[in-house]
């Protein structure tokens, strides 16, 4: 038995790192996948591709999260062309790090609204069909870095942090109409990018976590899956670490 067989999900972000992760374990769960991506078509068509070889109906859709109007127009493309949205999956993100004292105003700005201005103008543009179908699950991409802070990474700190408040308010409003929201705050996931840095910082970080080494974006999607079936029909509000223990 599939746990989401028939609903249809939307994935901010989805063409690599964790997003096609979620991508790909939805569509093997039975989910139709709409996603978007902002630049990398090549990839994003790839995925297309392979989501339906799992015999799912999926669409790769560019459109910038950050931008309100867009986010309105995707919404009423997925909902028209695959007539019902179930789950949302907010995570389109950025990071532009530096420390507090050469940090621009203009990578302050764009962290925010690429990270969490796009939540609230994805979660308001579906909210109306969650509210017509009486149903629906939000699931907010946060950070271990939200939660506890980290040097040289103010600007995606307050994006992060400032998901989780958004989210936790969404569950307290939305609740009575069976629409739950939660958040997922990953700790240190191995992706292309993480790939690119120093093995030996690396390692480093893996030998700092309890579990021993750095999540999958299959970690991270597993823990989506619970969240967007009904197996997690009581949760919302919700916070939950995929850290590997790093914050206990």
């Amino acid at each position: 038995m599939k746990l989401l067989e028939g609903k249809t999900a939307i994935i901010t972000g989805a063409s690599r790192g964790i997003g096609k992760g979620i991508a790909l374990v939805f569509a093997e769960q039975g989910a139709n996948v709409a996603f978007t991506y902002s630049s990398s078509e090549g990839p994003a068509k790839e995925l297309e591709k392979e989501l339906i070889g799992k015999g799912v109906k999926a669409k790769a859709y560019k459109s910038d999260a950050a931008s309100f109007s867009e986010a309105q127009e995707l919404v009423g493309e997925v909902a028209k062309e695959f007539g019902a949205i179930d789950i949302l999956i907010n995570n389109a993100g950025i990071t532009k790090d530096n420390l507090l004292m050469r940090i621009s105003e203009e990578d302050f700005d764009k962290v925010i609204e690429v990270n969490l201005k796009s939540v609230f103008n994805m979660t308001k543009a579906v909210q109306r069909t969650m509210l017509k179908q009486r149903k629906g699950s939000i699931i907010n991409m946060s950070s271990v870095v939200g939660i506890k802070g980290n040097a040289g990474q103010t600007n995606y700190a307050a994006s992060k942090a400032g998901i989780i408040g958004f989210s936790k308010s969404v569950a307290l409003e939305l609740g009575s109409r069976n629409i739950r929201s939660n958040v997922i705050a990953p700790g240190f996931i191995e992706t292309e990018m993480t790939a690119k840095l120093d093995e030996k910082t690396v390692q480093g970080w893996r030998d700092a976590i309890p579990l021993k080494r750095g999540g999958t974006p299959e970690d991270v999607a597993n823990t989506c899956v619970f969240l967007a079936s009904d197996l997690s029909a009581y949760v919302t509000g919700q916070v939950l670490n995929v850290d590997g223990g790093m914050l206990t």
